[in-house]
Parts: structure tokens; C-alpha cells; sequence
């Protein structure tokens, strides 16, 4: 029988041999590593990539700078000067590319680099020009460029140019930039400068034309494309602005003045997630990028994520905090916080810098009286409630901080009108802001700066306010033929003639302006006039217009929302008006009287006789002695069948406003 058990298990079975490792193994195996050695060898030698060519690399560098893709020059002039750290021409290229992306300090520091490494520096005057510039130094830039040498005179007339007009001297800025255009009409550059210029200036008109001859010339050039971008967007709203900065990144990605604009375009445009993936592109091509910090901020605080809009400002080191946004957004975010007085130290300091801006004194006479400054609160809000048609916020706010101070009867009776204005809201025509000086003050500075639009500009304002429109409609009709491409100068016409009561004059001059700067203000005066004149169709395609470029303005939506409500488009309304109302919430009193009477006007819809009734209570609880309220919460009450309330409320509306027919009639249908 067989053994059961595994064969090598078995006993008896049979000695392995024992194998010999002899030296002919040995050589074997040593020449079998020796080849394994060198077939390695030749494999790394094959699939080694050649080293990099300082030559070639320098050839890419310049071919992307001459081509617009500045983002890329950067990168391969970074690789030259790797491969050959003494290239000076290679620090050269590297230079102009930062230059040209707004790094100066970067770019002076190539500069040196190159200037060691053997270039002349009599080259390198113009560039150095820019990087001065470009770290707010006007006064070394001019220095720099007039060292130039003759063949460089063009590019150093231009850096020259935007120096003297960041000191101020813009006049003579744009009439050296005219000169260059007219010996070298068809170098875009120069277009480009002379547009960077005008807009800085306020002269659309000019800026405009310089930027389209600039686009024609270098039709994919970033800075021409993202200068086309900006006065796009000021002419005719931020959608249409768009595909301009877009063209420009198409260019260069990573173009940082580009996406900065792009980012602030969507923002304002409502756009807030593409806003975001801007700002996060601008931080790459330019990392702690203070103005992406800043959108990015801006973000924040709109989402009501204070700490964190705090903490991005933080970040950027100071570097915007001249800007006005940036100091409104701070003063906001201390007005949040419950620090009043550092919001209204902010907001000064903005209210100095911009003294016709009306929101900006509402937010700082607001940070005053929290603070328990009401006599400041009054001085700030003073030029705004003697205005007729002063809000009702600033009217509340001025009565506050006249009740703090009054001590005398005839005080408090004042304090008592105002809040009667307020409660019946603006009465008056939108005019131009107040001036806080007298028109011989005004004058005096004409004669200091003759050439000066800006101080004939405020002269006109004043004897406005003046009420002595004869001369000030001599001086407008001056300027504006004087500055046929400033918006401001056609405004001021057009606020002459509005003052005078000539709206048919008035509203020519306020559509050319707004063909220059169809911003909000703009459109306003526009619409006012024209409806004042009874050309609805336009001043509704106006609105639209608007409208369809700025989605996101409350204000052209509140007006939207009411002119539906005066055609009995009921639906149209309501829709408009709550999509205001969940933005701004429920203390617009005259928001809240829209609204009633567009649900009174959609009954017997289901739940649309409560809803006015709601909204009405509301408005009325708000501005009692509001006419308007007083007569949507009486139409209300009758909605829901109680006809004696309807009946006491809708004669007081009467008592309010004894000459409105619309009310008289609601009262006389109840009887």
C-alpha cells in the first residue's frame, strides 16, 4: 500500500544535491549588471529633455509681450533670466511685462537687475518712468522721463502725460497727449493714453473716441480693450461692459486690471458667483491683490458677514484705504458694529472729498446723531433738507437731531414741520445738490482758475440755488459748448433750463448726457422731464434701458413698480414691488402704499383684500399725515367692507391733499 503522505514527506527520499556558486557565475553576473548599468544610462540620456535655451526663452518672452498676453511674458522672461541669471535684455522684457500687468515696484527691481547686468541706462529712463508712476511717484516719473533718450520720446511723452494729470494738471496732460496723436495718429498706444486721460477728466466724449481709435488699432490689446470696457460701461450700463473685458482676458487671462473691472461689473450687475471666481483669479495673477481683497469684502458684507468683510480690508494693508468705496464699506461695517463714532470719523473724511454727495451725508448725519452729535447731524443734513424734494429719511434724521437741541417753543414747532414733511414725503423737483458756498466765493475761485471747468461748473450750481437762473443759464450754455464731451457740463444746462421751468429744454440736454453717462442720477433727470412733458413712450424706453443694463438698481424697480401701479398692470406691479421690498425691507412708506393699492387693485384675487389691507396699516402706521398712505389705507378698509373706517380715513386723505382730484374721487365713489 502506498504511503499516504506527501512525496517529499516520505522517508527515504532521496539527498538534494548542494549547488556551487563558482566564478564563472560571478563574471556572468557582474557583466549582466554592467550592461543593466548602461542600457539605463542611454534610456535617461534619450528621454533627458535638452536644457532650456536662454536665446529661445528670451524669443518667447518678447513675441508674448509684442502679442498682448502679458501674463505669459511674464512667465517666460522669469525662465530666461533662470536659465541665464546675467541675461540684461531678458530683465528687460521681464520689466515691461510687469509694467505692463501694474507691478512697478517688481518692475524697478528688474530694472536694477538689468542696469547691473550691463544695459544702458539712458534705455531704461522711460521704464523706469512707468515704475514710479505706477508706485504713485508723478513727481520721479516726470523726472525719469524727461532723462529719455529722442527715440523713446513717444512712450516717455505718455508716462509724462498721466503723471501730470495725477498731480492734478490733466488740462495740459490731454493737450500734450492731442499733440502726440496728431504727429503719430496711428500708434494706439497714444489713443489709449489720451482716453486714460479724458475719462479721468470727465470728458466722456473725447475719452470715447480715443478709445475706439485705439481698439481699431490694436484690436487685441488688453489695456485698449479693458479702457473700451470702463467707458462702455459708464455710457450705456454694466451688461453691455461686459463682453469688452471679456475680449480682454480672452487676450490674457490673468490681465490684472482687466478682471478687476470684470469683477466689479458683475457685482454690480447682480452676478455675485461669477464676482467671486474674478476676484480669486485676480489674487492668482496677483497674489494679496488689494482691490480683489476689497470686492471680495464688498461680498461679505452684502452677505452680512461683517467679521469676515473686516478681516479682508485687514488684509490689504492700507493699500485702499484712500479710496472712497473702501472708506465706505469701513464706515459701514463700524455703523454695524455699533462703533458710531468711528463710522461718522470715516464718513467725514468721504463727505469732504465728495461734499455734493447726498447718501453719503444721510449715512454720515445718521453716525453723528448715534453718536450724540446733533448739532454736527444738523449741520451735514442742513443742504439736504432745504432741498424740496428732500427724503424722508434725511427729514427724520434732521428732526431727531433738531428735537435733541431745541429748547425753545419755536424750535420745537420747527422740529414738529419737519416731521410733517417727512411724513408727507418729497413734494418738490429733484434739483441740482446745494452749495455751501456764496456765489461770490464761487466767483472768486473762477478768477484763480480760469481754465478750471470744475469752478464755473460749481458757480452755475450756486446761482441755482441762488435762484438768479439768467446768469447762470449764460454761464451753462458756456460751458456746455466749451465741453460738448462732459456729461456734467450738459447736466448743468439741463438743470438751468429745469429751474426755470423749461423741462421741454431741459430734456435734449439730459439725453445727450446720458449718451456720455447714463448713470442713475442721469436717467432721473431724464425721465422726470420727459414725463413732465407728457413723452411717457420715452421716458418709459429710458427706464427700460436702464433697467435692462442695471438689474439691480432699487431705484429704477421702485419706479417701474409705481408706473405699473398708475396703468392698473396690477400683477406687473405687485411682482416688482415685492422683489424691492424682500431687498429692502418693510419701513418704505411709500413702497408699502404701492403695494396696497396694486393688491386693492388685483381683488377680488384670493387673499389680495388682506394683503392691501396689511400694507396699507403699515404705511399708514409709518407716515400718518401721508396723503398717498392716508388714501391707500382708506381704499383698504373699504376692500374688506369696513366702510365707516374707509369712510373717516379717506376724508382725512381729502383734508391732506384738498387738490388731488384722484383722491377726491375715492371719497366721492364710497358716499
Amino acid at each position: 500500500m502506498r504511503d499516504p503522505r506527501y512525496p517529499p514527506l516520505r522517508r527515504g527520499r532521496a539527498r538534494r544535491r548542494r549547488r556551487v556558486f563558482t566564478r564563472s557565475h560571478a563574471r556572468l553576473l557582474a557583466i549582466g549588471l554592467l550592461m543593466l548599468a548602461v542600457a539605463g544610462t542611454a534610456t535617461l540620456l534619450m528621454l533627458r529633455r535638452d536644457p532650456p535655451d536662454a536665446r529661445r526663452l528670451l524669443h518667447d518672452a518678447r513675441i508674448t509681450l509684442q502679442s498682448g498676453n502679458y501674463s505669459a511674458a511674464r512667465s517666460n522672461g522669469q525662465a530666461a533670466i533662470a536659465a541665464a541669471p546675467s541675461n540684461g535684455p531678458a530683465h528687460v522684457v521681464l520689466a515691461r511685462a510687469l509694467l505692463e500687468l501694474g507691478d512697478g515696484l517688481a518692475a524697478e527691481a528688474e530694472l536694477t537687475r538689468a542696469r547691473d547686468a550691463g544695459i544702458a541706462i539712458a534705455t531704461l529712463y522711460p521704464f523706469q518712468a512707468q515704475a514710479r508712476l505706477l508706485q504713485n511717484d508723478p513727481v520721479g516719473a516726470i523726472e525719469a522721463a524727461d532723462r529719455a533718450a529722442p527715440r523713446q520720446a513717444a512712450y516717455a511723452r505718455r508716462i509724462r502725460a498721466a503723471a501730470l494729470a495725477l498731480l492734478g494738471n490733466g488740462a495740459a496732460a490731454r493737450v500734450d497727449l492731442g499733440r502726440l496723436v496728431a504727429e503719430q495718429p496711428r500708434d494706439g498706444r497714444n489713443w489709449t493714453a489720451l482716453g486714460r486721460v479724458a475719462l479721468a477728466m470727465g470728458d466722456v466724449g473725447t475719452a470715447a473716441d480715443a478709445a475706439t481709435r485705439a481698439v481699431v488699432l490694436l484690436p487685441d490689446e488688453p489695456a485698449a480693450l479693458t479702457l473700451q470696457g470702463e467707458i462702455v460701461r459708464r455710457r450705456y450700463g454694466l451688461v453691455a461692459a461686459l463682453p469688452w473685458f471679456e475680449r480682454a482676458l480672452a487676450r490674457d487671462a490673468y490681465y490684472h486690471p482687466a478682471l478687476i473691472e470684470y469683477a466689479a461689473t458683475l457685482g454690480d450687475a447682480g452676478r455675485y458667483r461669477a464676482m467671486l471666481a474674478a476676484t480669486r483669479r485676480a489674487q492668482r495673477a496677483r497674489p494679496g491683490s488689494p482691490q480683489a481683497l476689497y470686492l471680495q469684502a464688498v461680498l461679505a458684507a452684502r452677505a452680512g458677514r461683517t467679521e469676515l468683510a473686516r478681516g479682508l480690508l485687514q488684509k490689504t494693508g492700507g493699500a485702499i484705504d484712500s479710496l472712497p468705496g473702501a472708506i465706505l464699506l469701513s464706515g459701514a461695517l463700524d455703523y454695524a458694529e455699533g462703533r458710531f463714532e468711528q463710522a461718522g470719523a470715516m464718513w467725514r473724511g468721504l463727505a469732504r472729498q465728495q461734499p455734493l454727495n447726498v447718501s453719503v451725508r444721510r449715512l454720515l448725519g445718521a453716525a453723528l446723531l448715534r453718536s450724540g452729535d446733533p448739532r454736527g447731524a444738523q449741520e451735514v443734513l442742513r443742504p439736504i433738507v432745504t432741498r424740496a424734494d428732500a427724503d424722508s429719511y434725511a427729514l427724520v434724521l434732521f428732526a431727531r437731531a433738531a428735537a435733541a437741541t431745541a429748547t425753545t417753543d419755536r424750535e420745537r414747532d420747527a422740529v414738529a414741520q419737519d416731521l410733517d414733511r417727512a411724513n408727507r414725503g418729497a413734494t418738490g423737483m429733484a434739483t441740482a445738490f446745494a452749495i455751501d458756498d456764496q456765489v461770490g466765493t464761487l466767483d472768486a475761485a473762477i478768477l484763480q482758475s480760469p481754465g478750471d471747468p470744475g469752478a464755473l461748473l460749481a458757480a452755475i450750481r450756486g446761482r441755482i440755488q441762488a435762484r438768479a437762473p439768467g446768469d447762470a443759464l449764460a454761464r451753462a450754455r458756456s460751458l456746455a459748448r466749451a465741453s460738448p464731451g462732459a456729461p456734467a457740463a450738459q447736466l448743468a444746462l439741463g438743470d438751468t433750463f429745469a429751474v426755470a421751468g423749461r423741462y421741454a429744454d431741459a430734456a435734449p440736454l439730459y439725453a445727450r448726457a446720458a449718451d456720455l453717462s447714463f448713470d442713475e442720477p442721469t436717467m432721473l433727470r431724464l425721465v422726470d422731464a420727459l414725463s413732465r412733458v407728457s413723452r411717457q413712450r420715452p421716458a418709459s424706453t429710458a427706464l427700460a434701458l436702464y433697467l435692462s443694463q442695471n438689474p439691480q438698481s432699487l431705484t429704477g424697480q421702485r419706479i417701474l413698480g409705481h408706473w405699473h401701479v398708475m396703468a392698473g398692470n396690477w400683477t406687473a406691479a405687485i411682482d416688482t414691488l415685492e422683489a424691492v421690498r424682500r431687498r429692502i425691507g418693510n419701513r418704505d412708506a411709500g413702497l408699502l402704499t404701492d403695494l396696497a393699492r396694486a393688491y386693492a387693485g388685483a381683488a377680488p384675487r384670493d387673499g389680495a383684500d388682506t394683503a392691501a389691507l396689511r400694507y396699507a396699516r403699515a404705511a399708514y402706521a409709518l407716515a400718518p399725515m401721508n396723503a398717498a398712505a392716508t388714501d391707500a389705507y382708506g381704499i383698504a378698509l373699504a376692500g374688506v367692507g369696513k366702510l365707516d373706517g374707509a369712510r373717516q380715513v379717506l376724508t382725512k386723505a381729502v383734508a391732506l391733499a384738498p387738490g388731488d382730484r384722484a383722491i377726491a374721487s375715492h371719497l366721492a365713489q364710497l358716499r
